[in-house]
């Protein structure tokens, strides 16, 4: 145990169960010495266990609808209250498309949906930052961090809208990114991760399939929940106290290789 995060306080949002990769950064925060508050939305604190990750990790649960300013300004003004100071470091893991879940095709979607999408998986994240803003509950040289993927600057047909949100995350990381850095020492940063095998990620039609593919296209294979916290946790950490306004890929190197010799023969041997 290093104690990279020793003193720190935090709040992460979206742990729902042990496959969430904001259940693990969770763990790893509390075994580098930092303390938190887990948070999600009410429906999700119903059917996750999070109150277990609480229990183990001596951390309070506030439920708050991410789309609701209200909500947050409670969860930042308590949030503060309980850890005893502002805020170092946050964590936006949340990502939700109703077009998704309904099998709704891209280029037929659901305009009603296709807002909740973004309102949801996207605009959240302005929506946390502003009110931190408004608060002033950061502390100087925090760090922010949204979970994104690769499918914000390449086509992947499946995931669907969730590509759009993915690339509007991205784009409100780096705004933000700018106008924290100049007002308050604050970095904000998304890591783009490889396909994990999460509740929210196998809900992607031909996931499996996708997934082994990523996985022979990588030169490290596929990065797993664990090592993204990990990853998340040097970015929470004074050690990248200089990086802000970066998309970083987590994924094994699929997102610079233009095609693996696994790949190729595996097309050379369903020609055959």
């Amino acid at each position: 145990m290093n104690a990279l995060l020793k003193g720190k306080k935090g709040i992460i949002f979206g742990a729902l169960d042990p496959n969430s990769i904001a259940w693990k950064v969770a763990q790893k925060c509390h075994e580098q010495g930092a303390t938190f508050v887990l948070t999600n939305a009410p429906i999700a604190l119903r059917m996750g266990k999070i109150n277990e990750l609480a229990e183990a990790t001596g951390s309070t649960v506030i439920g708050a609808d991410a789309t609701s300013l209200e909500d947050l300004e409670n969860l930042f003004t308590q949030s503060q209250e309980i850890l005893g100071g502002k805020i170092d470091f946050v964590l936006h893991s949340i990502g939700m498309s109703p077009n998704v879940r309904k099998g709704k095709h891209y280029t037929e979607t659901d305009y009603d949906n296709y807002h909740k999408t973004m309102d949801i998986s996207a605009m959240s994240f302005h929506r946390v930052m502003q009110t931190a803003k408004k608060l002033d509950a950061l502390a100087h040289g925090a760090s922010v961090l949204a979970l994104s993927y690769i499918a914000a600057q390449r086509v992947f047909p499946d995931y669907n809208d969730m590509a759009d949100a993915k690339s509007l995350l991205e784009s409100i990381g780096r705004s933000f990114g700018y106008h924290f850095g100049k007002s308050g020492g604050v970095r904000v940063n998304t890591i783009s991760q490889s396909p994990t095998r999460t509740t929210a990620g196998q809900g992607v039609k031909g996931f499996d399939a996708f997934y082994e593919y990523a996985d022979k296209m990588s030169p490290l294979g596929n990065a797993d929940a664990d090592s993204c916290a990990d990853y998340c946790v040097v970015m929470f950490s004074d050690l990248t106290r200089m990086v802000t306004m970066q998309n970083l890929f987590h994924d094994g190197g699929f997102s610079f290789t233009g095609v693996s010799t696994e790949v190729m023969e595996m097309v050379a041997n369903s020609a055959e």
